[in-house]
């Protein structure tokens, strides 16, 4: 607040002074001079810092919007990126493994959505959901899914239908990050709805996918057969050759792979350091951010994207990197330049909140007390986002699922404890599904941890996991 002294003279009066007055006068005129001087240069000075408060203000008000705006222009890059973009995928998925072949030949809509695949419903025209509901568009039909791809309709995969010698022909395919990690409400019909990005689709059968390939070798085959649905090794086609098969299958009959894990959710990733079930992707190696290096990774070794991918940590451990599919920069990168963008998108999947009636409000009171209490279960599921990821990895050893092999071919060979928020969402847990509900997983730990938690705490711990995330849950412990 800007201050002033008064000063008031009066004016037309005179009278005789003693020499010592004059002195005092002046000395009074010049300190009143003074006071004036500095009180207009204190206003001066007071409005200048005002004006200029005022303006540095829109200024930062400005600069917040612009920033907000892009954030969210790159946001709607990275929805688009993760819906859509094969990052020029097709080389692999049609030049090697002839999956447009087997698509236009064998693949129904009824095949394909036995295998788990998705369509978006909002990418159908009225005419063709009347079709389906009234069972005048033929779902036996492969060429009924030519036409859902030319509608952009199938979740994950994306295809080019031309027209040679006068019949629709898939002449082209690839897939995107949504095949794995999007799924749909099924508002319209099984397998039929909005689109849940971030989700994990559990229902789909990658492996059972792939070994549909003619250039996938018999032996081969019976292992990515032996995933099943929402599983998914993304380690086998990178250590196979080093390993061998029976690394793999542990010499089971038939073969059974040790290291296919559960596809996990891209949802609830923000603030996170370290990702992935073993804390592979860091800032420490992808510059972009730990969800980008997870993404550069699937992008270049398992969709077959055109980038570059390399982790000396796993080059140590025998695997087939760096991985280039540029071919030394005779292609262009496609990856990269998509990162920031999609990562960005990727962390503003909020996870998801449980659906009303889905669990019982007293029952997770009580359970929350048992979580951060006897359960022992905040030793490592803290913090807002229920993980200690960002401070520490764990052992093999510290893992309640039943094959903990998984761990030996990552690049930190440790686990990251899960996020928590939506739990409810994605069955069965562990990273090898070895617990089938939230029940498996808490008997699990009270096990191996010996907690001694009576069938009432589990329950009501139970009722807390599924209550996540809630509004009455604190942001920080």
């Amino acid at each position: 607040m800007c201050t002033y002294l008064g000063v008031s003279v009066r004016a037309g009066v005179t009278s005789p002074l003693h020499p010592k007055h004059h002195v005092i006068r002046k000395l009074l005129a010049s300190a009143a001079a003074l006071v004036l001087t500095g009180s207009a240069m204190a206003l001066a000075g007071c409005g200048g810092n005002a004006y200029a408060s005022q303006s540095t203000a829109t200024e930062h008000r400005a600069a917040a919007a612009e920033q907000a705006h892009h954030q969210r222009a790159l946001v709607a890059e990275g929805k688009h990126i993760f819906r859509y973009d094969t990052f020029g995928d097709e080389s692999f998925w049609t030049d090697k493994l002839k999956m447009n072949d087997v698509i236009q030949m064998a693949v129904s809509p009824k095949v394909a959505l036995a295998v788990g695949l998705k369509v978006d419903v909002d990418a159908l025209p009225a005419a063709v959901k009347q079709g389906i509901k009234n069972g005048t568009i033929n779902l036996d039909d492969p060429a009924t899914t030519l036409a859902l791809l030319k509608l952009n309709a199938v979740v994950g995969l994306k295809g080019t239908v031309q027209d040679v010698d006068g019949k629709e022909t898939l002449t082209r395919v690839g897939v995107t990050c949504a095949l794995c990690h999007s799924t749909v409400d099924n508002s319209f019909a099984s397998g039929i709805g909005h689109r849940l990005d971030g989700w994990p689709n559990r229902d789909l059968n990658p492996g059972a996918i792939i070994a549909l390939s003619p250039a996938i070798p018999d032996s081969y085959k019976a292992v990515y057969n032996s995933w099943g649905p929402g599983k998914y090794d993304a380690r086998f086609n990178l250590f196979v050759q080093s390993k061998g098969l029976a690394f793999f299958t542990d010499g089971q009959n038939p073969p059974h792979d040790r290291f296919a894990v559960e596809i996990p959710p891209a949802y609830g990733l923000m603030g996170i350091d370290k990702e992935i079930y073993t804390g592979d992707g860091d800032i420490q190696h992808e510059p972009v951010g730990p969800v980008a290096y997870w993404n550069r990774y699937v992008a270049v070794t398992q969709m077959g994207g055109q980038g570059a991918f390399s982790d000396p940590r796993l080059v140590a451990l025998g695997a087939a990197v760096p991985v280039d599919n540029t071919h030394g920069g005779t292609l262009p990168d496609l990856v990269t330049p998509a990162l920031p963008a999609l990562q960005a998108y990727q962390l503003s999947l909020a996870a998801p909140r449980p659906p009303l009636g889905s669990y019982n409000p007293s029952a997770a009171a009580r359970g929350r007390q048992v979580f951060y209490g006897q359960g022992q279960c905040a030793a490592c599921h803290s913090g807002e986002k229920f993980t200690d990821a960002n401070i520490r990895l764990h052992p093999q050893s510290a893992s309640a699922a039943r094959n903990t092999d998984y761990v030996s071919l990552s690049a930190t060979g440790k686990w990251r404890t899960s996020p928590l928020a939506g739990a409810w969402q994605h069955p069965p847990y562990f990273h090898d599904g070895s617990a089938a509900t939230l029940w498996d997983v808490v008997n699990a730990y009270n096990s191996k941890l010996n907690l001694k938690l009576t069938v009432q705490q589990r329950s009501d711990l139970v009722q807390f996991l599924k209550a996540l995330p809630h509004r009455g849950e604190p942001q920080s412990r």
